[in-house]
């Protein structure tokens, strides 16, 4: 079990390698498909959406336990991230959107932290573990 920064971090990382990535796969789609621009905001949910399942996924099977608490954590600090670059870089505003983006990080991120947990402990037996005959 490692430690819980350790392991948010780099479900942070996770999440916005996968964020990066999927923001140049679109990208490319624009540029070189017919794909428009109107669907881009749909895009751009499921690959924010899928960028904290999967960082949240991590950060619950390197953590180990509290899964919905470390992913959470995990969720909660992509939208710190994402907010301190929309404010700083791009002066947007604080919207009803940025405080709903906060729950759905949270709670996306949150279920992939359970996930993770449930899929690290699934090959643990208890200790005095006694199968029935």
């Amino acid at each position: 079990m490692r430690s819980a920064s350790t392991s948010v971090l780099t479900g942070l990382m996770y999440t916005l390698g996968l964020v990066l990535t999927g923001a140049l796969l679109a990208t490319l789609l624009l540029s070189f498909t017919s794909m428009r621009e109107s669907s881009l905001p749909y895009f751009t949910y499921v690959i924010n959406i899928l960028g904290l399942l999967i960082g949240g996924f991590v950060t619950g099977r390197r953590r180990g336990e509290k899964g919905w608490y470390y992913g959470g954590l995990t969720g909660l600090t992509y939208f710190l991230f994402v907010l301190l670059i929309g404010f700083l870089g791009f002066d947007a505003p604080m919207q009803w959107e940025t405080f709903f983006f906060l729950i759905g990080a949270f709670v996306i991120a949150g279920v992939g932290g359970i996930l993770g947990v449930n899929s690290a402990n699934s090959g643990h037996k208890p200790r005095n573990f006694k199968p029935r005959r």
